[in-house]
């Protein structure tokens, strides 16, 4: 592990930040891939299966981040622990983290077995909705396998072991692919399942991914408490549940929007999947650089060392922006080849290219965002996250999407155009408040 002190400097932060961020970048990608190659597949079939999926999706994540959120509060407190040199206590803190996630997987099923027949309520095409009800309902059992690997996700971050992440990612991603295309098309005497296929496959990674992650864990140390712990648990729910609300309110208002894509055809619907695909992917690359600033802040707070946390948290902006600006090109310049990686389909591809466009344009706030929430969560500040991510996009992005996309008639473009505005009003507050935090000294979260 890697502790940043007072004495380092930005020549030798960044890259030391990069070391750490670019496997957890690389897994983060990797989940994404899982729901490209979902989406390429299903492309294949029809716009409403594609529509299908994009909603579902939306639906399924929105729910799924709020226990994510939850467990996300173990990666400042066990990069505490771990700057403190207190390896049994960031044992301990795993060890919650799987006990809660067992109970959130539980708690969380019943919502998404609920929503789905609510689709054709909202305005949703019944043929779209029929095949978003199918995806979201099979993705249910995939819960707990995605918590448990996000526990074990944190807790190698946290020591500073993310290699291991890459590899698990590779390996689901072979499996995912192949498992894609014989369960939605059919094989030999595998009948073509369709959409569930496609919920099946990214199931079965999931459950692969964490058995990977739980075989490189190895041995707790001697001593380390395994049994449920009230304390501990209230202090995870404390510091994560702000970070789920946060986390749900924005992947909320991405689902909204494809919900109100939804009602205005399925070549809209498509090309919003088509977009938010390629956005999620570029953005896990924020995320990589976000949760490895949490950690390194994490590592500085555990050790006394706010300064040192303040460092690391410019230097993750400077790298979240350089990297992103990257995306932003890419999408600027090939916006026809990407869309057309998920779609064949003329409608679709027409309404999904100048969405590409507005996707190129939010990019950097896109990142500023993202490692703003993790320098924040690397010193246990995660209310105000939430506070400006309601702000940000129910008060600004929403009602500019809903004027624009439906009023206006600007349709599918003039939503995300309301997405652009809101992760930008996102972007400006997060970093105000991380530096305006960190002018002082910042104590360690397990002791409040």
């Amino acid at each position: 592990m890697d502790v940043p002190t007072a004495q380092r400097t930005l020549k030798t932060e960044v890259p030391a930040l990069l070391t750490l961020a670019t496997p957890v970048a690389l897994a983060q990608a990797g989940q994404a891939a899982m729901g490209l190659v979902d989406t390429a597949v299903v492309g294949r079939l029809s716009a409403a299966a594609q529509g299908g999926v994009g909603i579902g999706n939306g639906v399924t994540f929105t729910l799924f981040v709020l226990g994510l959120g939850i467990l996300l509060a173990l990666d400042p407190l066990i990069s505490q622990a771990i700057g403190a040199r207190d390896p049994q206590q960031a044992r301990e803190v795993y060890v919650q983290g799987v006990w809660l996630g067992v109970m959130l997987s539980a708690i969380l099923a019943v919502p998404l077995a609920v929503v789905p027949w609510f689709f054709e309520a909202v305005g949703v095409e019944q043929a779209m909705a029929v095949e978003a009800r199918k995806f979201v309902l099979w993705r249910i059992p995939g819960i707990l396998p995605f918590f448990l690997f996000t526990a074990a996700r944190s807790y190698l971050q946290g020591q500073g072991r993310p290699a291991i992440l890459v590899w698990a990612m590779l390996i689901a991603n072979l499996l995912n692919f192949g498992l894609d295309v014989v369960l939605v098309f059919g094989f030999g005497p595998l009948p073509p399942l369709g959409v569930p296929g496609a919920a099946i496959a990214t199931n079965l990674c999931s459950v692969l991914q964490w058995v990977i992650l739980a075989w490189a864990i190895g041995p707790a140390p001697a001593n380390t408490v395994k049994r449920f712990s009230r304390d501990i648990a209230a202090k995870i729910v404390r510091v994560g549940l702000p970070i789920g609300l946060q986390m749900s309110a924005e992947v909320g208002v991405f689902a909204l929007a494809a919900v109100l894509a939804g009602s205005l055809g399925q070549a809209s619907a498509a090309a919003h999947q088509v977009a938010i695909t390629w956005g999620s992917l570029s953005f896990c690359f924020a995320i990589g650089i976000g949760n490895a600033a949490s950690t390194r802040v994490g590592w500085a707070i555990g050790a006394g060392d706010t300064s040192g946390a303040r460092l690391a948290g410019k230097s993750a902006f400077i790298a979240g922006m350089a990297v992103m600006g990257v995306w932003a090109l890419v999408f600027s310049v090939f916006p026809f080849t990407i869309a057309r990686v998920l779609t064949n389909q003329a409608e679709v591809l027409a309404l999904a290219v100048p969405l590409m466009g507005v996707t190129a344009l939010f990019q950097i706030s896109d990142g500023v965002q993202a490692v703003g929430a993790g320098v924040l969560r690397g010193i246990a500040d995660t209310r105000f996250a939430f506070i400006a991510n309601v702000a940000g996009h129910y008060m600004v992005g929403l009602p500019i999407a809903v004027l624009f996309g439906l009023r206006l008639g600007f349709g599918v473009q003039g939503l995300w155009w309301g997405l652009c505005a809101g992760l930008t009003a996102v972007a400006v507050l997060l970093p105000l408040r991380f530096f305006a935090r960190t002018r002082h000294s910042v104590a360690r979260a397990i002791d409040a």
